[in-house]
């Protein structure tokens, strides 16, 4: 189970949100059972701060953020937070199409190696997140994007992920509902290796229009850095 939480701030605090996110909210959520995978700048909308954070199941996700958003930590940073956002409601409730299309990262509740508290240095590497507004059944669209999409794209994907129907038990941080969504992540070791991607991606127009005839929109791309304690990095 994974949240993709897209956040419109204020793009004169978004340092500020990162320093205090990456400071105070990492350990202490993982504490309680969520599994922080990675927290981002968007390159291309310095008002967005981006992350991701997984679950074990439903059950887990609403016991954990009843925990953590009314325990002593939030009390005390969440206002300093709070200021820094205009709106978090851009959620994505999400899990992978099959077993072996999760993030590559540690189980929940395992040790994990990140940067610790204090780093400053951020990674040469970017995460591309496509969401991908499916206009029929998200089980036949993974099957064409395994077979046809895939094998075109020249990455290897970090996660493929798709929306997660379940109603939201955790009613005070709103989801997205009555979509479809198929989300698919890819990392690349910097931003020249990105566009190489995205330049061999434009030069398939006929695969390209196939993949838009399933759409509901147009895909929305996020293109993301990570901070200095992101563990996908």
């Amino acid at each position: 189970m994974v949240e993709l939480r897209q956040y419109t701030v204020h793009a004169d605090r978004r340092d500020d949100l990162v320093t205090l996110f990456d400071r105070e909210f990492v350990e202490t959520q993982e504490m309680l059972g969520m599994r922080l995978v990675g927290q981002f700048r968007d390159l291309d909308r310095p008002d967005r701060f981006v992350w991701i954070r997984g679950f074990p199941d439903m059950p887990t996700r609403e016991a954990a953020l009843t925990a953590f958003y009314s325990g002593p930590v939030w009390t005390q940073h969440g206002a300093a937070a709070n200021v820094t956002m205009i709106d978090i409601d851009d959620v994505h409730l999400l899990h992978p199409v099959d077993d072996g299309a999760g993030f590559p990262l540690p189980a929940v509740g395992a040790a994990v190696e990140r940067p610790p508290a204090g780093a400053t240095l951020t990674p040469s590497s970017l995460v591309r997140v496509v969401v991908y507004p499916v206009a029929g059944d998200l089980r036949e669209f993974g099957r064409f994007f395994a077979a046809d999409v895939q094998p075109a794209l020249g990455v290897a994907p970090l996660a493929r992920l798709e929306t997660d129907p379940s109603p939201n038990t955790y009613p005070a941080l709103p989801v997205r509902v009555g979509e479809n969504a198929f989300v698919w992540v890819a990392r690349f070791d910097d931003a020249a290796a990105h566009d190489d991607h995205v330049a061999a991606w434009e030069r398939r127009a006929g695969l390209r229009a196939e993949l838009d005839r399933r759409l509901a929109g147009p895909p929305v791309t996020l293109r993301l850095a990570p901070t200095a304690r992101s563990l996908l990095r």
